[in-house]
């Protein structure tokens, strides 16, 4: 018999909150999706089991709680959605969560009425709580199966948009159930106004925050997360009562909006939201868990298996082709796509919401429904976590391992370097906390996160682990250092390169080299008057050829700058076998050698006539002299 204690709205939501985290935490170390070990937990805590969380406690602030999670949880999934990698693939997440969600739907109902022979309505609530999927468990997995961009995009932006978009519709659909009269056209008319009046509320809001955020004398100075949380939780409720169930989508559509715009509390934001996200995921899985009972499953018997294998093996194939019809993945990228299908905490926060609803109106059906969609829960996220991997494996989906470069800074000399880097056909991307560089890189086309480059989370979104190398080119050489440092804790990298000051400065080379990497450049640069000398144009990019040199195995490195005394000239990078590669101080020459250089015009003779009397013969011409950062004109398969 349950203690008298654990019936008490306070502890229920602190034992909530704790059990969440731990098991999130136990589930990190195990290498296994959160969501199972979440749902394991809340049942075993839940009052089948030891009876000691009890959700019914909470009453209808179960409703409301479970309301403002699940928008904060989709504005931070909004956060994360960026236009200019949506647009790439633009056309397959149209269909997905329009057509195919459709799809879905229509699978889901047909599939319940035929094998539990429930009616037309409940059967077609069924169908609208499985068309959305789970950015909360899509995004860690893919994370971990190191899937290519394309494919990722396309089932990120699924799981954000989708979600909204499958809320709204069962939500409708609910309303149509307990309001049997309504026809087609008035349910028609309250899906297009609340998706409509939404989106609206969210744009307006999303521009409002950009603006409030961007201009530091509004909102004071650490208090911009608070200030956003607020407004975010105000947006959803207002729109809510101004239209009913319009506010899921008004969050997330502003979600999209701050998140594309740059603001000095950016960086912040994201990390204070994920965080938040982590936390409420973790409370709300354990209570809604715990809110289902073990009978109610087991009384699903083997049309509920049957059920969720039609869903996965029949469904989301079906989805699949119908959705990405006429795009530019090929069969592979459709087959994981259809693989990937993992349902989230938006399809338990509204089977729950339905449970209680129908149970309240008198209609039967509400606690089963409740229990079919959380065993489509658990094996769609048990499916995908255990065997992903594998699938991308074997279609050949995984990022390709020792390819592209992460460099911490988007200043001048950073984007310089990594324009020349791109010539090999690798992927670079630039990670900077300043916005202004990181507007600048971003109106260049360079890739470039918004962030701080010490963080686990901008590494792991630099896809640092399948990485040739990195390189710190900020005008701060002890943070090069603690980023060279960092990058070394998370990926086992070979190819480590770093910008020192000066010789004399605090960061030795014998610092560099101990830390495992190279000093960039061949020597001590002075980044901040590189990247002001770029940006005033008083610099050319020339192409000089090594003809010969002097270095031989077993000896000292050969001179790598002639610049060493005048700072007159930068050698980026080095050509060799077709690789372009960075230049550090251990680099020997080779004959045949290709090296790009950035001179200072002031010195530009001065640096000819070192160059030519060590051999190397310059390969531009006057014509390719020009030199400019931006990005925008190279093919896109090289940005």
């Amino acid at each position: 018999m349950t203690h008298p204690t654990f019936f008490n709205p306070g502890l229920t939501i602190a034992l909530g909150l704790a059990a969440g985290i731990i098991a999130q935490s136990v589930a990190h170390h195990l290498r296994i999706p959160g969501i199972v070990l979440l749902l394991i937990t809340g049942v075993l805590l839940g009052p089948d089991v030891a009876g000691v969380i009890h959700p019914d406690t909470l009453g209808s602030a179960l409703g409301v709680l479970t309301g403002f999670a699940v928008a904060v949880i989709l504005f931070e999934g909004g956060l994360n959605l960026k236009i200019q990698r949506l647009k790439r693939e633009s056309r397959a997440i149209r269909q997905m969560i329009t057509i195919g969600g459709a799809v879905t739907a229509a699978g889901g109902t047909l599939a319940a009425r035929w094998l539990f022979q429930w009616d037309w309505r409940t059967s077609i609530l069924f169908g609208t709580l499985v068309m959305v999927t789970g950015p909360t468990v899509i995004n860690p997995l893919l994370r971990r199966f190191k899937v290519k961009r394309n494919v990722s995009v396309v089932l990120e932006a699924e799981g954000v948009l989708l979600d909204a978009i499958g809320a709204v519709v069962a939500i409708v659909a609910l309303e149509v159930a307990l309001s049997p009269k309504s026809g087609l056209l008035e349910t028609a008319l309250m899906l297009v106004t609340r998706l409509g009046f939404g989106t609206l509320i969210g744009l307006s809001g999303g521009i409002l925050l950009v603006k409030l955020l961007k201009n530091r004398n509004v909102v004071p100075e650490g208090t911009e997360n608070v200030f956003t949380l607020c407004l975010i939780l105000a947006m959803f409720q207002g729109s809510n009562v101004i239209l009913s169930e319009s506010g899921i989508v008004a969050v997330t559509v502003a979600g999209v909006v701050v998140g594309n715009f740059q603001t000095h509390a950016q960086r912040e934001l994201v990390e204070f939201k994920e965080a938040l996200t982590v936390m409420l995921i973790g409370m709300l899985f354990i209570l809604l868990a715990a809110d289902v009972r073990l009978a109610d499953v087991y009384a699903l018997g083997m049309p509920g298996v049957i059920i969720v294998l039609v869903l996965m093996f029949v469904v989301r194939p079906l989805n699949v082709v119908v959705g990405t019809f006429g795009t530019k993945l090929n069969w592979r990228e459709k087959c994981f796509i259809g693989w990937i299908s993992p349902r989230g905490i938006v399809a338990a926060a509204v089977a729950s919401l339905f449970a209680v609803q129908l149970n309240a109106y008198g209609i039967a059906g509400g606690n089963e429904l409740r229990a079919l969609v959380f065993m489509v829960i658990t094996v769609t996220v048990l499916s995908a976590g255990m065997t992903g991997g594998l699938a991308a494996r074997i279609l050949d989906l995984r990022r390709p391992s020792n390819s592209g470069w992460v460099i911490l800074g988007a200043n001048e000399l950073a984007r310089a370097t990594a324009k020349i880097l791109l010539e090999n056909n690798e992927e670079v991307i630039c990670i900077d906390a300043n916005p202004d560089v990181c507007q600048a890189a971003q109106e260049d086309c360079t890739r470039v996160i918004f962030g701080n480059g010490l963080k686990t989370h901008y590494l792991l979104r630099a896809e640092i682990d399948t990485r040739a190398g990195a390189l710190a080119i900020t005008g701060n050489e002890e943070v090069n250092l603690l980023f060279i440092q960092k990058v070394k804790e998370e990926a086992k990298l070979l190819h480590l390169f770093m910008a020192i000051q000066d010789r004399h400065e605090r960061v030795t080379q014998d610092m560099v080299h101990h830390a495992g990497a190279h000093v960039l450049f061949g020597s001590a640069r002075d980044v901040d008057l590189w990247s002001v000398r770029i940006r005033r144009r008083q610099i050319k990019l020339e192409r000089w050829r090594v003809q010969e040199t002097d270095a031989v195995p077993d000896q000292e490195p050969a001179l790598i700058d002639p610049f060493l005394s005048d700072n007159s000239g930068v050698p980026l990078t080095v050509r060799r076998n077709g690789r372009q590669q960075p230049i550090g101080d251990s680099t020997q020459f080779r004959t045949g050698d290709e090296v790009a250089y950035l001179i200072f015009e002031n010195q530009i003779e001065k640096a000819h006539e070192q160059l030519q009397a060590m051999g190397w013969q310059r390969i531009t011409t006057e014509e390719d002299e020009g030199f400019t950062l931006s990005l925008c004109l190279l093919p896109p398969d090289l940005k």
